[in-house]
Order: structure tokens, then C-alpha cells, then sequence
């Protein structure tokens, strides 16, 4: 058993995808103890965890809650974001089991992490293992977090005076770096942040990161094919 352990953790993808999950989890602590304090239900909060997951989608949902919105409102809000994820299924193609019910719970598991983990291997095999690896370390411990968020809800308080609230933005570097080694990524990274800078004063909330994905993702594909 230990011989095995020991064989897991050897490749680096493996730890980086685990130690990833459990940083995402700390932020579904945040997540949980903010649906408490703006009226969501703990088992509401779970369940979106369960069946949503996809932390921005989460957000801004009980974000348009917690400032007095209807819940049509909040799912538009949800669902705009996690458009993205569809995007990123492009890419992802390749990563993809060829089974139904293998790639139904694949499709569960691309998210922002996991599709970054996956892209930044050196080859199909090790980005198929960083994919699994990746989205289920951050399925287990963002749906930990957020139990654990509606449990102590009403003790933590407000977790922005905790400093919970830098764990997502720091995640999102972690999984930026790996990829500012290769010249076309940045070029798709730049191309991303520039749709995003140019239409976030004049769309609606979550569009800029709709299309500012879906920039990406088409910048990539182009380079591929030249």
C-alpha cells in the first residue's frame, strides 16, 4: 500500500492536481458560510455544490440573492457563467473517454481547473490523468468546504474579514503559470484579458468572461491548426 502511495505521488501532475483541490476547497468554505449569511438554505447550498459545481456560477448566484433578487434572475446569472465551461469542453475533446457513462461524469468535471491541469501536460496520457486527478480532488474538497461552510456559518461570520476571499484569485494564478511558458498560450491568455477588458464596461455581468473564454479557446484552436 505504501509502495503504491509513494508510485502516486512520484509525478508531479498527480500532487499539483490533489494539492489544487485542497486549495479550491478552502474557498468552498467561503462559499458556504456566504450562502448562510444571504438567506440560502444549508441544504440549497450543498446541493448547488453537488449538482452545479462550478464556484463562479455559485457566486453569482447567491450573489443576486443576497441583494434581493428572484431566483429566474440568479439562475440567468449562474447559467451565463457557466457557459464557459462549454468552451472549454472544445479544447477538451481529446481528454474525453470514449464511453457514455464515463464521459457523462467527465462532463461534470470540466471546469476551470481541471481543463488548465489537463492543457498544461506534455502529452494525451499524463493530460487525461491530470484531468481525473484535478476534477475530482476538486469535487471531494469544494463540496467538503461548502458542508463544512453551512456548519459553521453562523459561528465564522463574514469570511472576507478572514482573508477566505484571496484563496480563488490565487488559485487562478497558480493555474495561469504553467502556461505563460509557451508563446502561443500567452498569445491566447493576452487575446482573452484584452475581450474581457474591452467589454466589461459595456456588457452585462458574466458576458465579459463568456466571450473572453470563448476568445481563448478560439485563439488556441487556430494555433493548433497552423
Amino acid at each position: 500500500m505504501g509502495g503504491r502511495l509513494k508510485t502516486f505521488w512520484s509525478r508531479q501532475h498527480r500532487r499539483d492536481g490533489f494539492l489544487l483541490g485542497l486549495a479550491v476547497g478552502t474557498f468552498g468554505v467561503t462559499f458556504g458560510v456566504l450562502s448562510v449569511s444571504a438567506g440560502v438554505s444549508g441544504l440549497q447550498a450543498v446541493m448547488m455544490s453537488l449538482l452545479m459545481f462550478t464556484g463562479a456560477s455559485q457566486f453569482a448566484a447567491v450573489g443576486v440573492v443576497s441583494t434581493g433578487g428572484d431566483p429566474m434572475s440568479a439562475l440567468g446569472a449562474a447559467l451565463l457563467l457557466a457557459a464557459r465551461n462549454g468552451a472549454y469542453a472544445l479544447s477538451m475533446s481529446q481528454v474525453m473517454p470514449s464511453g457514455k457513462g464515463s464521459r457523462l461524469v467527465a462532463a461534470q468535471l470540466i471546469i476551470d481547473e481541471s481543463t488548465a491541469m489537463a492543457e498544461a501536460q506534455g502529452n494525451l496520457g499524463e493530460s487525461r490523468e491530470a484531468f481525473w486527478i484535478t476534477g475530482l480532488s476538486v469535487f471531494f474538497f469544494w463540496n467538503l468546504g461548502t458542508l463544512i461552510g453551512v456548519l459553521v456559518g453562523g459561528v465564522v461570520g463574514d469570511p472576507f474579514t478572514w482573508g477566505l476571499d484571496a484563496a480563488f484569485p490565487a488559485g487562478f494564478l497558480a493555474l495561469l503559470m504553467p502556461h505563460l511558458k509557451d508563446r502561443n498560450k500567452r498569445r491566447a491568455a493576452g487575446i482573452g484579458g484584452v475581450v474581457a477588458l474591452v467589454t466589461v464596461p459595456l456588457l452585462p455581468a458574466g458576458f465579459p468572461v463568456l466571450l473572453a473564454a470563448l476568445g481563448a479557446v478560439v485563439a488556441t484552436r487556430i494555433e493548433r491548426q497552423e
